[in-house]
Formats: structure tokens, sequence, C-alpha cells
């Protein structure tokens, strides 16, 4: 009898590729989700971002919450939005909430110090944070998880290397732009969600999608294999993986 091999083994991958990306490497897989306007704005220069999206796209955000182990934000985008980064959906699961804060900036006030009793909340950060400010995150029920710095902040390939070996195998990644621009600049991510508005909102100083330093030529930009491009409502979801341009 004929054996063949190989068979799907593009869908198979595909659909084990968080397994197997965390039991070869023992860190989580990122999915970095953006909702931005068409000129590529996610908030406007105060820091107003709702909405971007359509009710339809944030429903589906909701699912990625609840599929993925944890969600990760930067400091900024909590002073911001003081987010609780939970799963609304009837029946889904939240995320462990994971915030890259060096300095442990978190008011314990907020939404997330304050429900951190009944969510796992992971908060990262560097020496550089106040052992007393850290006591009483903790006295919240948040986790601190100290970090190596690099360039005065979080180290973030150490940061997933410790949420890996606390099981945590999978991130989807809703960060501001500094925070973006830091994991796409370090080739962190392994897989995007971008959903465009049909929206302009134009302005020099309102908040773009991916900030940090930048690639100095357009040769040197990373480059995305889009999958799909799919309709929520009104809003376009681009979906794809790091790859050729």
């Amino acid at each position: 009898m004929a054996v063949e091999a190989g068979l799907l083994a593009d869908e198979i991958r595909e659909q084990n590729r968080i397994f197997l990306k965390y039991i070869t490497t023992k860190r989580p897989w990122v999915a970095l989700k953006v909702a931005m306007t068409l000129d590529g704005k996610i908030a406007t220069a105060d820091g107003d971002a709702r909405w971007v999206t359509s009710a339809e796209a944030r429903g589906f955000v909701h699912q990625l919450r609840s599929q993925l182990t944890g969600i990760c934000v930067g400091a900024g985008t909590v002073r911001a939005d003081d987010p609780m980064l939970d799963c609304r959906l009837e029946g889904g699961k939240n995320p462990v909430r994971i915030l890259p804060d060096s300095r442990a900036s978190l008011s314990p006030d907020s939404r997330i110090a304050q429900s951190a009793g009944r969510i796992r909340t992971i908060l990262a950060h560097t020496g550089a944070a106040a052992p007393a400010k850290l006591e009483q995150l903790r006295a919240c029920g948040v986790e601190t998880l100290p970090c190596a710095a690099r360039d005065g902040r979080i180290d973030l390939g150490d940061m997933l290397a410790q949420l890996g070996a606390l099981g945590i195998d999978s991130i989807l990644l809703e960060g501001g732009e500094a925070l973006n621009g830091s994991f796409i600049g370090q080739g962190l991510v392994d897989e995007y969600y971008f959903f465009v508005a049909p929206k302009i909102l134009g302005g020099k100083d309102a908040k773009t999608a991916v900030g940090g330093t930048g690639f100095a030529k357009m040769a040197d930009a990373r480059g995305v294999r889009i999958e799909s491009v799919r309709s929520f409502g009104p809003d376009l979801l681009i979906h794809g993986y790091p790859g050729n341009r």
C-alpha cells in the first residue's frame, strides 16, 4: 500500500502554529492587532480612540482575546484609556493581562489593578521600579515580573522568555505606537491583524499605528505576507504573517 507524506502540511502548520512555536522555542506566539483609519491613525492627538472600528470588528477582537492566552498593552495605553482588557463575549475566556511597565507606573486605583484579584495580571518591570510601588501593586493582586533592561526599557525578548516559562503560549499585542514599534523593530511579531476603518483623521500629532525609530531605508521595511482580506461591517481586516515584501 502506497503511503503519501506531507499531505495538507501547510494547513496543519497553520492550525498548530501557536503550539509549534511554543514547543520549539518556549516563547509565546505574538499576534499584533491594530485598529486604524485609512491614513494610519489609531487615536487623536489627545488619545481618543473610541471607536476607530465598528462593533463587528470589535466583536472579532474579543474572539481573539478569548482564544489567545494573554493580552499585552503598554503603560501609555493604560494611562490614556484605563482599560479592562477583558473578554466581553458570553462564555468567553479572559486573557492574562500583561503590562510591560519599566518603572511600574500602573496606578493601584486603575481598573486593571482593582480587578487583578479576579483576572490574572502580570506587570513586567526593570530594576528602575520602586520596591514600595511594586509591593503596593502586589497587594492588589498584580503579579510582578522583573526583567532585564535594554536601552533603559524592558528587554522584550527576556520578557517573552519569562512569560513562556510561566506557561503563556500566545499573546495578543494591542499596544500603542511605541510598544508596537519595539516589537516589530526587534522582529518579535509572528502574526498581524490590521483593521482599517473607512475614516480619515489627519493631524500630524495624531497617534500612528507603529512608532519607534523605524527603518532608515524603504528596502529595510518589515515585509508582511498577506493571507486574507475580510470585511467586518464597514471595516477591512488585513491578516498576514512576517514574510517577503
